[in-house]
């Protein structure tokens, strides 16, 4: 859990959907992903099957078997996303994602990612984007904190399930009431 008090105008709800910890594993369904993420049931089965974004919280296991997606892999998602909207060779994407690959929420949640067109590079202040903008050539960015912000308001409509602390991977547990009647009426 940070220890960080919230930037004037955040909340501390988006704190706490940022520290989950993994006895605490909030998960959102591939129709969720997909719909919050702004992409296709395609484009997100070929991205889990190729590693690109792949669900953190829980896989595919055969038919029937449900992804889950954190709240990580669906900004992972939306930033992917944007980067293909501006015409960023796939290539060059999955290059981008490794780099964010092992990065917690609170850091992704630091940077403007900013391309050329060809590469993506990491900002961290605006003195690395005012520098990468004297090149001279076009550039266009991708403000990673505006996008978590629109997430976090955003999927806070949407249910969420909880993967049971026992470990065991398949007990979900889900935080809507209508996933816990479907729980009572199959029981």
């Amino acid at each position: 859990m940070s220890n960080q008090q919230p930037h004037p105008g955040e909340s501390a709800v988006q704190e706490t959907l940022f520290d989950v910890g993994p006895s605490d594993e909030v998960g959102y369904r591939v129709p969720i992903a997909c719909q919050v993420a702004g992409i296709t049931y395609r484009q997100l089965d070929y991205w889990a099957r190729t590693n690109l974004v792949r669900p953190s919280i829980r896989g595919a296991r055969g038919s029937g078997s449900q992804r889950l997606y954190s709240f990580k892999d669906i900004l992972v998602l939306k930033i992917v996303k944007g980067l293909l909207d501006t015409g960023i060779s796939l290539q060059n994407i999955r290059l981008a994602v490794d780099k964010l690959r092992d990065r917690g929420v609170s850091d992704i949640a630091e940077i403007t990612l900013v391309s050329d067109g060809t590469t993506v590079y990491e900002c961290r202040s605006n003195e690395e984007i005012i520098d990468l903008l004297g090149g001279g050539q076009g550039v266009f960015g991708i403000a990673v904190p505006q996008i978590m912000r629109d997430l976090t308001g955003t999927i806070s409509s949407f249910p969420a399930e909880r993967v049971a602390e026992d470990g065991a991977g398949d007990n979900v547990i889900g935080l809507d009431e209508l996933a816990a009647r479907r729980r009572r009426k199959s029981s």
